[in-house]
């Protein structure tokens, strides 16, 4: 087995690109990740005899219902599919709905549950915290998005009058909008510590900015709470499993439709808290510093809630390994 990896885009869907495509690269499986249903070059691999699945297979009641407009096209196209692992029932059911053959279809759950967090990294992250952040109570918000700084700094003045060892972290969504983020801080007059200076952060600093990327892991680990944005306005929310994962107790906004089941799932089992508005965020956080039992209690429920739903990879590989030649 060869010890490297070649990448390349996929054409354009029109035929003449696709059977080009086709006749350079050879392929001998086609695997599909998601949601990516392009008609000619499903029947490509069908008129090739290329076996094609679908993997971590997701679909959105919004989009079945786009694809239910064309069955013209959508139900050929998934007629040439081997097999289509879902990540949920109702994602299974959904493609049924489409137009995909029912046997075709099997819910092998959410490869993204499948995280791995090396001890190495929690080493790291305590380490962090005890050298870094001086014993302070550490508030991480990842994954930000513009207009979301706003609400965790003004969130971060009412809570630090109950607080006063909080240090919040921030870790923007995109490098490209670290510095913007700075200045942010600045304009509120705000002591800020940038991660690549090297700085510790002393009693008067308020916000620590991961300006690095790679390191969100670790920075989970130092955390006493983490937040993860793009879900305090209409992004549709990020991964929180890593958080989970890590052991940290996980708070989330209301806007979570690019993780609706994971959110509703996590939720279910009390494992994280959803905060709808800046108010919630407050007295959440205050709650988690009061009451430790409660902070490490939701750690723990999180922490089992990744662990129970994890297996989608090895399911997956068992899957395809047959195809591959393993």
């Amino acid at each position: 087995m060869q010890e490297s990896v070649e990448h390349v885009y996929l054409p354009y869907d029109i035929p003449c690109a696709v059977s080009r495509f086709m006749q350079c690269f050879k392929p001998r499986i086609a695997v599909i990740m998601e949601t990516e249903i392009w008609p000619n070059l499903f029947a490509c691999c069908g008129k090739n005899e290329i076996p094609l699945y679908i993997i971590n297979a997701r679909l959105s009641a919004k989009s079945a219902g786009g694809y239910q407009k064309i069955p013209a096209l959508i139900a050929p196209a998934l007629a040439h599919v081997k097999l289509i692992a879902a990540q949920t029932q109702d994602d299974a059911n959904r493609f049924a709905v489409i137009g995909a053959k029912i046997e075709t279809v099997k819910t092998l759950g959410n490869v993204k549950f499948d995280v791995e967090v090396s001890s190495e990294i929690i080493s790291q992250g305590l380490q962090l915290k005890a050298d870094l952040f001086g014993g302070r109570f550490v508030w991480l918000v990842a994954s930000t998005h513009k207009d979301e700084e706003v609400i965790f700094l003004e969130s971060y003045k009412k809570i630090k009058q109950k607080i006063p060892e909080l240090l919040l972290v921030i870790v923007p969504r995109h490098p490209e909008r670290f510095v913007e983020v700075k200045k942010l801080c600045e304009q509120n007059q705000f002591k800020v510590v940038m991660r690549t200076s090297g700085e510790m952060c002393h009693q008067y600093t308020d916000v620590y900015l991961a300006d690095t990327m790679g390191e969100l892991k670790m920075l989970y680990a130092a955390s006493d709470v983490a937040f993860v944005g793009g879900s305090m306005v209409p992004v549709g929310g990020h991964n929180i499993l890593e958080a989970a994962a890590v052991g940290a107790p996980v708070l989330f906004g209301p806007y979570m439709a690019n993780f609706k089941e994971i959110a509703e799932g996590v939720l279910r089992q009390d494992a994280a808290i959803q905060c709808r508005d800046e108010g919630e965020i407050n007295s959440a956080i205050v709650a988690l510093y009061a009451d430790s039992a409660y902070k490490r209690l939701l750690a723990e429920k999180a922490k089992a809630f990744v662990l129970l739903n994890q297996g989608a990879v090895a399911r997956i590989f068992d899957m395809l390994s047959r195809d591959i030649g393993f």
